[in-house]
């Protein structure tokens, strides 16, 4: 799909950039349920491999220059909580890509509310950038997109440690994660399922890749239950 469509239009109006060329776009936007229907490929799944390479050195370069006296830890906590899946899908919906981002019958119906499919999507516009305009492409709108988190002045938490902290405070209990589902299908993005538990309690689930990840996203959850007061 080389054509510059409609679609491709929008993405190149919420990026402000033209793209040379339009099927890096195109290929941006197709979530693999959708290009497998097209004409079985894989869709956007190596550019979101690019992507994802890409905006961590784009966040690790912003880091550095602004954050001249963190140590390496607080670095390599503020690079992963800036690049969590929550995180990116937010951007993702603020570029209005669930609008945008192309689905097969079998994600159609519920896909464009999905965390994964969204922040997937975002990685794969910024690796379709990347290859289109390089780093001078990629630099000022990853620093425009994060800025306000790259503002905060300090090393966030990973949600693990920062709902680990809470509960201690709290509730005198350390969390304790048990997976709750396992799809078994290898790069399945949401294969594991994990809750995350105070006692007996339920404070947040989530899904992931890894159970690592799930861990994660349950804790972000989680967090996010507690600093609301739910």
């Amino acid at each position: 799909m080389s054509d510059r469509d409609a679609d491709c239009e929008a993405l190149e109006q919420a990026l402000g950039h033209r793209f040379r060329d339009p099927s890096l776009a195109a290929t941006a936007l197709s979530h693999p349920s959708w290009a497998y229907e097209v004409d079985g490929s894989r869709g956007n799944e190596r550019l979101e491999f690019l992507g994802d390479a890409v905006l961590g050195l784009a966040i690790a370069a912003l880091l550095y220059t602004r954050e001249p006296d963190w140590p390496e830890g607080d670095l390599t906590r503020a690079r992963a909580a800036l690049v969590n899946r929550r995180s990116l899908a937010e951007r993702a919906r603020a570029l209005g890509l669930p609008q945008l981002v192309r689905l097969g019958r079998t994600e159609a119906a519920e896909g464009r509310g999905k965390e994964s499919i969204l922040a997937n999507c975002f990685e794969a516009v910024v690796g379709a950038l990347y290859l289109d305009g390089g780093l001078p492409a990629v630099l000022p709108r990853v620093e425009r997109w994060f800025d306000s988190s790259l503002a905060a002045g300090r090393a966030p938490r990973d949600a693990k440690t920062g709902f680990q902290e809470w509960a201690h405070a709290m509730h005198r209990k350390t969390p304790s994660y048990h997976t709750v589902g396992d799809s078994g299908i290898e790069d399945d993005d949401s294969r594991f399922t994990v809750e995350v538990r105070i006692g007996d309690d339920g404070w947040g689930r989530g899904v992931g890749r890894t159970k690592r990840a799930a861990e994660a996203d349950a804790a972000a959850a989680a967090l996010a239950r507690a600093e609301a007061g739910v």
